[in-house]
């Protein structure tokens, strides 16, 4: 609406400024933040302490880590630098290099579209988590990075995304059977297979070490306690209809349960029957994956479907500022793939005239009058000679019209 020129770039920079720099460098540098960040900072001090993030007892829902092992490399600039100076307590702050995480993946997933990705970055969708928490944003940046990178058809690259991705938390996991849909539709069963693979064994590398340290601790925090199934009840109660089931009981729990696998078994069974063949169409299924599992899981939060959201809008911003070529690419190729396109034969398309052959640049062997008539000796196209009847009379063909030659030649 401003008649500046740059209004829209200033817009952004102001944006990105007032909604997300200097609010998230006020809250790191006083230390206030959700509970999350100590969470993740926590974890990374045991993790280099006794070799596992997870406590072995905990006692308050603050000691434990619902996250999987992966989660623990954010808070090691904390566990190395300490907090004492604020440089230490600036550098070493779990939102900041969740920040770095998730805006390199988007980066990296959507080069040329810079301006869409710092409005997107600066809106209250991505602003407010990533200056209180920021504990979501890598892991949504991975599988943005993910999905892009199977829609360019990169099966390996994606399989290290969605291993990083699936290392964090295991809300990523459904993004291994989306972005396999997807390469199955675009680039074969061989590309699919490939990424899975390399998906599957990247998460067993980053995850397994702390799953045989500490077992035990490891399901009951990463698993039971965010289902509400664990001693200490969760602080994700908002009044969704999976949490409102649960409430009921054992009975309600299960019915919960039993619906949210009904929903994971017909998404799957749509990426099968209707794969998704682009980034819009994958970041989609996905979004609609996880709000079927944020709405039918025993507890949860609200907040749990920004990340759908995110992944929506990712991919319109996408979609929306990049160059068509797909009907290029069908109009190249159209006189190939059509067999009743012919470009001789077609009104819409010039051909240019055959040119006669070159004359001999020599003056005893010119012959003017027979070169401007004799006739190609392969016609084309070729012409069938005319039937003569028997009571027409025989002409005699027309001498051919010389030409007088000019002084030049």
């Amino acid at each position: 609406m401003l008649p500046w020129r740059r209004a829209r770039s200033w817009s952004v920079a102001v944006a990105l400024l007032g909604a997300l720099a200097l609010p998230l460098l006020r809250l790191v540098l006083t230390g206030q933040g959700q509970s999350e960040v100590a969470v993740i900072e926590r974890s990374a001090e045991l993790l280099l302490r006794h070799g596992t993030p997870y406590l072995a007892d905990p006692h308050t829902v603050s000691e434990y880590t619902p996250y999987l092992p992966g989660m623990a490399l954010f808070g090691l600039p904390r566990a190395v630098l300490g907090a004492q100076e604020w440089p230490a307590r600036l550098l070493g702050d779990a939102r900041l290099w969740c920040a770095a995480a998730f805006l390199g993946c988007l980066f990296a997933a959507g080069r040329r579209h810079r301006p869409a990705l710092a409005a997107l970055t600066a809106s209250p969708l991505v602003a407010l988590p990533l200056c209180v928490s920021g504990v979501d944003l890598p892991m949504t940046g991975l599988c943005c990075l993910a999905l892009a990178l199977a829609a360019r058809g990169r099966p390996g690259a994606a399989g290290l995304a969605l291993a990083a991705a699936c290392a964090l938390k295991w809300t990523a996991w459904p993004a291994v059977a989306v972005v396999a849909a997807l390469l199955a539709a675009t680039a074969g069963r061989r590309a699919a297979l490939r990424a899975t693979a390399v998906a599957l064994a990247g998460t067993a590398v980053l995850v397994l070490p702390g799953a045989l340290r500490s077992p035990g601790p490891m399901f009951h925090q990463v698993f039971a306690f965010p289902t509400g199934r664990g001693p200490l009840p969760t602080p994700a109660g908002s009044p969704l209809p999976g949490r409102l089931l649960a409430d009921l009981g054992p009975a309600g729990w299960y019915a919960a349960v039993t619906l949210l696998l009904l929903g994971g078994l017909a998404v799957a069974a749509s990426l099968v029957l209707r794969p998704p063949r682009d980034a819009v169409g994958a970041a989609d299924r996905l979004a609609l994956g996880l709000c079927v599992a944020f709405l039918l899981a025993p507890a949860g939060r609200f907040g749990y479907l920004a990340l759908p959201l995110l992944l929506t809008l990712w991919a319109r911003s996408q979609a929306r500022t990049a160059p068509r070529t797909g009907a290029l690419a069908d109009a190249l190729t159209a006189p190939l793939t059509n067999p009743r396109t012919d470009p001789l034969t077609d009104p819409r398309t010039e051909v240019a005239p055959t040119p006669w052959p070159a004359h001999s640049s020599s003056p005893m062997t010119s012959r003017p009058g027979r070169a401007a008539s004799k006739p190609s000796s392969t016609p084309w196209p070729p012409v069938c000679p005319p039937t003569r009847s028997s009571s027409s009379p025989r002409t005699s063909p027309a001498p051919p019209r010389t030409t007088r030659p000019s002084p030049s030649r």
